[in-house]
This record gives structure tokens, C-alpha cells and sequence, in this order.
């Protein structure tokens, strides 16, 4: 049996059931295919006062300091924060965290082989910080913007190819990513590519005309499905709803920009053909894929969007920006099209050419099953098993040095 720690920011919690899921999803599936225990260390961010101008910090001493899901045990540490000027502190403060609370599993009894770490800063560097102190090796699996923006930051950049270094292995969600690892100047033979799956039980074709009516969809509805943040691109997508005149929006999701693009709305004259239907869970975000014509992401940065795996897996093709992992996704006509730029007239143009030659829904539901758990999870399996019985080999053992 394979025992992981799971060490991530990025990671559902009882207040926020929607944040990380992509990194449970992947140790959900991982540990239903193969011989795998798990912990997960999920630190969530203090902050001292209880200033409304900082929300998140405020809203996330509703998260409980442990909580099980789904048969896990996670453990959620304080790290603090200092809003706006403590980029370069976080990654000491969350190692603080990390090994305050990883001390405190091994008095557990859980002795885990391996480090399984997400996101490359301030995560990666926090657990690279203590690594030295445990006799396990650790993977980070770069996620997006963890590499495609923060290393424009020349000291984070630094302190990420540090932890890169220190790392057994390097895990990257689609070859972009990979190639932007090694352009930087990471260890290219050291970099894994292991993209994300769908749960195609989950995100599966449903009854269109009985979704369509739940959720009152009447006519071409397009839908964008992501946190109300400027680089998901909603924006664009309400914009784009002037050239798109028969066409209806449903935006999913909630966030910071929420009272902007209530604004935009109304500056357009799109309240009648506009609607915001709030964060969403998975099974509901299922009955919405499958009720809508066409799903639209307009990010600005992405590494493997899941977004666009699931609604595919409901039969609805989609429209997204050309970037990064986005075209290792929408590889053919039956997936959708890709927006050559990011712009809202490119992308109502491109909306209007998808609906011009419309794929057949079947079709995108067979091109969504190419990307199932079962091949991400058997070389996930292969490399974090091969990568803790090769350091028990050189060891002998596992176990935390003394402090």
C-alpha cells in the first residue's frame, strides 16, 4: 500500500466545496484504481484582523482545522498572510505550516512513503523548504499560472526553479506547461506529463429537454463556467453577446468581478439575455452542460482547463481561447473551436462559425471518453510507487529525522 501525504492550498474544505477540486478529483480516482492511503495537509491563510476589505482571509476562518471527505482526513493549518506585500514571505510561512502539521501527523502513527504536492508557488517551495527533514522524496504538479505567470517575478522564479531542483519528480497537466518548465530552466527529463481526466459517470448526457426546462433555457444558450475573475475572461464572453443577437448567456460561477460584470450587463442592454446563476456543484453543473449549446472559455491563462473536458463528456461542444494546454483539448472539429484571438469579436465570430457547422453531440461525447482517469492514474501510480520504492531502497527506511 502506497501512503501519500497530499500537501496543497489548493483543496476543497467545508467552506469552500469548489476550491482545488481538480487535485481531490485526481486522489479520488487514484485511490479507487490502485493501492493508495491518503492524508492530506490543506493550509488555509490567517489573517489578524477582520477586515472586510479582504474577504477571503476573513471567510476562511469558517474552514474547520480538520475535516474528512470522501473518506480522507485533511488537515488545515494556518499559514499567515500579509495582503498585497507578502508575495515573497508565503512560501516560509506555509513551510511553517506544512511541517508544524506534518510533525504532528507522524505522532499519528501514518507514516507516509511519499510527498504528493500541488502548485508550484508558494506550495511546491514551502514543501521544499522542509523536505530535508523527512526522508521522502515529493512530486509538485505544476497547474497553470504557478508557471505560465508567477515566474515573470524574477525571485519567485528563482525560488520555483529551486524547488524544481530539489524535487523527484516534476508533474505538468499538459505539454505546454512542460515546455515552459524546461524553458525557464528546469531538468526537462525530470518533468512528467500527466494530464487531468473526466469522471464520465459524473459529466455524462442527461435528458436536454428536462434540463433545458429545470434551468429555463429557451433558444442558443451559451454558458461560461469559472470563478468571477478578470483572466477567466467573462468579460469578453457578455461582450461578445452584442454580436451574438439570437444567442443567451449563463455565467457559472462567483467571485470578485461579480458587481462588474453586473455593470457590463446593463451598459450592453443584456440584463434579458444575460443571467448569473452562481457557484455551482458538479452534478448541477452536469445538467447545465448538457441543457446549453455551446460552452465558452475565454481565459487569458489556463493549464489543462476541466471545464472543457466536462462539457464535452455531456455531448456540448465548446468555444475557447487559443492558450496554452487549450489545443492539447480541443484537438478536433467534433470537440469545438478554438478563438484565434482573444477578443469579443473573435470570439462571437467564432461562436457563429461553430453553430454554422455544428457537430454532432454523440460525437463530442465519444471524443470526451479519449480522455478517461484510467491512463493519467496507471502512470501516476507507476511513477509515485517507482519514485518511493526506489528511495526506500537507498534508505532503508522512511522515516523524519530528528529535529
Amino acid at each position: 500500500m502506497l501512503k501519500l501525504l497530499v500537501m496543497s492550498t489548493l483543496y476543497p474544505n467545508l467552506a469552500q466545496p469548489r476550491h482545488g477540486i481538480f487535485v481531490e478529483t485526481r486522489l479520488r480516482q487514484l485511490m479507487a484504481s490502485h493501492p493508495v492511503e491518503a492524508v492530506v495537509v490543506a493550509p488555509v491563510p490567517w489573517f489578524p484582523f477582520s477586515d472586510k476589505r479582504f474577504p477571503r482571509y476573513v471567510d476562511s476562518r469558517n474552514i474547520p482545522m480538520v475535516e474528512e471527505r470522501h473518506g480522507v482526513t485533511i488537515y488545515h493549518p494556518r499559514y499567515l498572510v500579509i495582503p498585497k506585500i507578502g508575495m515573497l514571505l508565503t512560501p516560509l510561512f506555509l513551510a511553517l505550516a506544512f511541517l508544524w502539521q506534518m510533525l504532528a501527523i507522524k505522532r499519528t502513527g501514518y507514516n507516509f512513503d511519499l510527498v504528493d504536492g500541488h502548485y508550484y508557488y508558494p506550495d511546491g517551495v514551502g514543501i521544499a523548504l522542509i523536505s530535508r527533514l523527512f526522508k521522502v522524496p515529493f512530486t509538485v504538479t505544476a497547474r497553470g499560472t504557478d508557471i505560465n505567470l508567477i515566474p515573470a517575478y524574477r525571485l519567485p522564479r528563482k525560488m520555483i526553479l529551486w524547488a524544481a531542483s530539489k524535487a523527484a519528480a516534476s508533474i505538468t497537466v499538459c505539454a505546454a506547461l512542460k515546455d515552459e518548465m524546461a524553458k525557464i530552466g528546469a531538468v526537462k527529463e525530470k518533468i512528467n506529463v500527466l494530464r487531468n481526466g473526466v469522471n464520465l459517470e459524473l459529466f455524462h448526457p442527461q435528458d436536454r429537454d428536462k434540463c433545458r426546462d429545470k434551468w429555463g433555457i429557451k433558444g442558443k444558450t451559451l454558458l461560461s463556467v469559472g470563478h468571477l475573475i478578470e483572466r477567466k475572461g467573462h468579460h469578453l464572453v457578455v461582450a461578445a453577446m452584442r454580436d451574438l443577437p439570437d444567442c443567451n448567456l449563463l455565467i457559472a460561477g462567483d467571485g470578485e468581478e461579480q458587481d462588474a460584470l453586473n455593470v457590463l450587463v446593463k451598459q450592453h442592454g443584456l440584463e434579458q439575455r444575460v443571467r448569473f446563476l452562481g457557484a455551482l456543484d458538479q452534478n448541477q453543473l452536469s445538467e447545465v452542460y448538457s441543457a446549453v449549446d455551446v460552452m465558452v472559455l475565454a481565459s487569458s491563462r489556463e493549464g489543462w482547463a476541466n471545464v472543457l473536458l466536462e462539457s464535452m463528456a455531456c455531448g456540448t461542444p465548446v468555444v475557447a481561447t487559443n492558450i496554452w494546454g487549450t489545443p492539447e483539448v480541443v484537438a478536433t472539429a467534433e470537440a469545438g473551436l478554438l478563438v484565434p484571438e482573444r477578443t469579443s469579436g473573435s470570439i462571437a465570430k467564432t461562436v457563429a462559425n461553430l453553430f454554422q457547422e455544428y457537430p454532432d453531440r454523440e460525437a463530442t461525447r465519444r471524443y470526451a471518453e479519449l480522455f478517461s482517469w484510467e491512463e493519467t492514474c496507471n502512470k501516476l501510480y507507476a511513477l509515485l510507487n517507482g519514485l518511493s520504492e526506489a528511495n526506500l531502497r537507498k534508505d532503508g527506511s522512511a522515516t523524519v529525522e530528528k529535529i
